[in-house]
């Protein structure tokens, strides 16, 4: 299938604005869950909740924040990602304010690990789609500055939240960070669609699932819109019948989330790998405090400098690391590939050291690797799916996320109770990140050569054409 749309991708212009609101949506909203043992952990205590309450909070919003790209693909297509966006701070907003008036442990749950997980999880790939309309070659570095703006949220924004709880108290905190969120509404206005694709409007799809055929035929505006790519030679491919109720709900349900993609292999193993990565990074996050102070044996002063550390070095590498690989034109799954392999040798190498030196080392390098890995995540979903496919394959990427977080998750924290060493959970990690490094590598470079063998093929196609045209002439 294909839209029958034309493209004009500037490349800047506008689309740096647009950038520019994003990095302000991302360091009011996305900058929030850094703060959450800052905020709660001591309301959380005074309520008597214990610690696998506070994990049973962060996890579940963390489900929520990834199962929201059930609805991310039909939600973009339908209202627009700036009415996405603006949707999911207002929801942000929304569940801090339940969050400020939490009388028991599950408000929080409420407040907190639904509304504030689904807004972010719309306001990602929302403005996500936003920028990728605006850029082609400068896709890369403009992703970054974007990503930025949540960098430097969570630089400042844990300093407001001291100074907040200092002088002000719990439920003021939390008010004010509410109010916070809401300055996304503004980033959002600026979101303007460049060329808008086709509209896919599917509430007229929930409409029309009990319609018979003949009746869509005649009603339905989807069939102007897109079209079978075969008709430009003049053939006409007869749409197929379904003559049940369930059959067409389920044929409008794959064509409303692009469920497609599920039929091309290379994309199960792209959206697993990340997931996988994704799912070792944030068991990391989690684990390297602890095993620093623990099995390290250093202070807390050395831990937060290597935590700071990690995070610099993340925060630069996003502005500059993209200028990088888009001026040596590297793809953006190699890239990730490449940010894959340096987190398993950094992994492998901090897990046998207890030299300080060493450990800062690996945590500069940490940083480096993760932002490798965090910026070329949608990126390589935009790389493999066709514009008009982008919503639905960054949904599907989300909800693999969500599966493998609540699956092998909890596996690798199994592994750091059950042989309660530290050491042995970051080995773990690191046999995941090498299962994808193995998986990937034999696959990306398969297809790079088989795709230089075919360019060859064209280009001397193309001259043989060239040699019989002249001869013809001659």
């Amino acid at each position: 299938m294909e839209v029958l749309t034309s493209r004009v991708v500037p490349d800047g212009g506008y689309g740096w604005v647009v950038v520019a609101a994003v990095a302000l949506i991302n360091m009011s909203n996305q900058s929030i869950l850094s703060v959450f043992g800052q905020l709660f952990v001591s309301e959380l205590r005074l309520m008597h909740a214990d610690t696998f309450t506070a994990a049973l909070i962060t996890n579940l919003n963390s489900l929520a924040l990834n199962f929201s790209g059930l609805f991310i693909g039909p939600a973009i297509k339908s209202f627009k990602p700036r009415n996405v966006a603006a949707t999911g701070c207002v929801l942000v907003s929304l569940g801090l304010a339940l969050c400020a008036f939490a009388t028991e442990s599950w408000h929080f749950i409420v407040g907190y690990s639904f509304f504030v997980g689904f807004g972010l999880g719309l306001i990602s790939p929302s403005t996500f789609m936003a920028i990728n309309s605006y850029f082609s070659s400068k896709r890369g570095r403009a992703v970054g500055v974007s990503l930025a703006g949540a960098g430097l949220g969570q630089v400042l924004i844990p300093h407001l939240v001291r100074y907040l709880l200092e002088n002000h108290g719990f439920r003021y905190a939390v008010l004010a960070m509410s109010a916070l969120s809401l300055i996304g509404l503004f980033g959002a206005a600026f979101l303007k669609p460049l060329n808008p694709p086709a509209k896919h409007n599917n509430r007229r799809h929930m409409r029309l699932m009990a319609e018979p055929d003949a009746e869509k035929a005649q009603s339905s505006p989807l069939q102007v819109v897109i079209v079978p790519s075969c008709q430009g030679k003049g053939e006409e491919i007869p749409p197929k019948k379904t003559d049940t109720l369930c059959g067409r709900m389920g044929q409008r349900l794959v064509q409303a989330m692009d469920l497609e993609l599920l039929k091309d292999l290379v994309f199960w193993s792209i959206i697993v790998g990340m997931a996988l990565v994704y799912t070792a990074t944030i068991n990391f996050t989690m684990i390297f405090p602890g095993f620093l102070e623990q099995t390290a044996g250093l202070n807390s002063q050395l831990v937060a400098f290597c935590l700071s550390a990690v995070a610099g070095a993340d925060i630069i590498c996003r502005l500059l690391l993209p200028i990088i690989t888009d001026h040596l034109r590297i793809p953006y799954r190699v890239v990730f590939l490449i940010g894959t392999a340096g987190l398993f040798v950094a992994r492998c190498v901090i897990a046998e050291s207890r030299d300080l030196t060493a450990i800062i080392s690996m945590s500069i390098l940490m940083g480096v690797m993760k932002s490798a890995t965090v910026l070329n995540n949608n990126l390589t979903v935009s790389a493999h799916c066709r514009p008009d496919k982008l919503a639905g394959g960054l949904g599907l990427n989300m909800m693999s996320k969500g599966v493998i977080v609540i699956t092998v998750g909890q596996m690798l924290g199994w592994v750091r109770d059950y042989a309660d060493s530290y050491v042995m959970c970051l080995y773990a990690q690191g046999a995941i990140l090498l299962l994808v490094v193995l998986v990937w590598t034999p696959e990306i470079f398969y297809r790079n050569r088989r795709q230089r063998r075919t360019t060859s093929k064209s280009m001397d196609t193309t001259v043989d054409a060239a040699e019989e045209v002249t001869k013809l002439n001659t």
